[in-house]
């Protein structure tokens, strides 16, 4: 079960290792792509409490958490799961690390210019080729509510399709679906928009006797 409460953000930092694939894009898909990026453009931070409910292939709802995430440009990202248990998901720009209390370790993952556009990342990272790793598609529902989806381009994505849900432009769910067609929704409340962040606000302490396991190692 606490794999299942790990899997939107967590199968997210494991695909950082995956290459992206430039190729040319649809005209309605680019001008999706272009409206989403504008609109990520805007949040030079964004913090948010959230609520993220798992969903499995028959409909039956198999995890649930709570926790809060920050972010803020260039590359920053902080990510916190208080219940049902405790895990933490930084990065800084160059790094994203995974630290899990309960198992004493953390996993530490190299980041570079072609995956700066994952999922995880879309808060902080650049998102100004949106269209080259994935085919984006929006629509409107009602006046202030927007919705895009996007489906890598890669075939060998972790998952299938994400979700972005807004209301007068601030961020307030994602929904994410795996190959396997188990569905995660993250819906976001106490949203703080363009607040001041630290930079020190974007770090992890833990115990020295915790297993650091890197890329490569």
């Amino acid at each position: 079960m606490k794999q299942l409460a790990r899997l939107f953000w967590v199968s997210i930092a494991v695909a950082v290792m995956m290459p992206s694939f430039a190729v040319q894009a649809e005209d309605g898909s680019k001008q999706d792509a272009s409206e989403l990026a504008q609109m990520l453009e805007s949040y030079e931070s964004y913090q948010a409490r959230f609520i993220q409910i798992v969903v499995n292939e028959g409909g039956n709802r198999v995890q649930e958490s709570r926790g809060f995430l920050k972010a803020k440009r260039p590359g920053l990202f902080y990510w916190e799961t208080r219940e049902p248990y405790p895990q933490f998901i930084v990065s800084n720009g160059s790094t994203v690390e995974v630290y899990d209390p309960d198992l004493e370790q953390v996993t530490v993952h190299n980041l570079d210019e072609r995956v700066q556009t994952t999922p995880a990342l879309l808060l902080s990272g650049e998102v100004g080729n949106l269209d080259e790793t994935y085919k984006v598609s929006g629509r409107s529902k009602g006046e202030h509510t927007h919705e895009f989806t996007l489906e890598p381009r890669s075939a060998d994505s972790l998952f299938v399709s994400l979700r972005l849900t807004f209301f007068k432009g601030e961020l307030q769910e994602m929904r994410m679906e795996d190959s396997l067609s188990q569905i995660s929704v993250l819906s976001f409340d106490d949203i703080e928009l363009n607040q001041a962040i630290e930079d020190t606000a974007f770090t992890l302490d833990y115990p020295d006797e915790v297993d650091v396991i890197r890329d490569g190692a």
